[in-house]
């Protein structure tokens, strides 16, 4: 299956929230819907890394849509990342038919806690897709976790803990119900072992006890491979 449609992935703006695989995932998933023939624009509402290849653009004034289908919208920063476009969200909204975010952070950890402020979701976004990274399952909160002290807040548990499936979910469950994150689907990326793809399926169950009924899929971006977990 696509990630499209294993995504449900709709025209116009999806934002891509979490850790573990945000950016592949907007690669992954530009290239698919260039291929069936759509315009796709690469964005950021925070910060990420220049794709490569892939010059950032200041605006659609810029843009050959004909010659290049996918293309990166962003502004440079003196730390060599790239920010928010100087033209906005809304104007690439008009210019592309998918419009593709990264709005989030995570240190380039597997898993992460969001802040008060996190994340940047754009205003008209259709599809929030949160990440994370399946490796971070069953290691050190205090290793595999951005901001390792508010998840143990948020799952109930002691900062020497291990980020089990369970406290994964309870974390992501108490972030949903505060109105921090409201994610459409959840992605257990890095789950191509069987052992972290047992633990993606372990997330799923602990996530519905607790009052999240999202979709779960697991398997492995890069690949395009993902199935929907119980």
């Amino acid at each position: 299956m696509k990630l499209q449609d294993a995504l449900k992935i709709h025209r116009g703006i999806t934002s891509v929230i979490g850790s573990g695989g945000k950016t592949t995932l907007l690669s992954v998933l530009a290239r698919e819907l260039a291929g069936g023939g759509a315009t796709v624009a690469l964005t950021t509402s925070t910060h990420f890394l220049p794709f490569e290849g892939m010059p950032a653009l200041s605006g659609p004034g810029e843009w050959d849509a004909a010659a290049s289908p996918v293309a990166c919208f962003a502004s440079p920063t003196k730390e060599g990342k790239l920010t928010v476009p100087a033209c906005g969200i809304p104007a690439l909204a008009e210019a592309a038919d998918y419009v593709l975010v990264e709005a989030d952070g995570s240190k380039r950890l597997p898993l992460k806690a969001h802040a008060d402020w996190e994340p940047a979701v754009p205003a008209g976004s259709a599809r929030c897709v949160l990440v994370l990274g399946g490796s971070g399952f069953g290691r050190p909160v205090s290793e595999a976790v951005h901001r390792p002290e508010l998840f143990c807040e948020l799952a109930g548990c002691e900062g020497d803990a291990d980020a089990t499936p369970e406290l994964v979910a309870a974390a992501i469950a108490a972030e949903t119900a505060s109105g921090r994150i409201a994610p459409d689907v959840v992605v257990v990326n890095q789950a191509e072992d069987p052992r972290v793809a047992d633990a993606a399926r372990a997330f799923a169950r602990a996530l519905h006890p607790l009052g999240m009924r999202v979709p779960v899929l697991a398997g492995s971006i890069r690949d395009a491979e993902l199935v929907a977990c119980g």
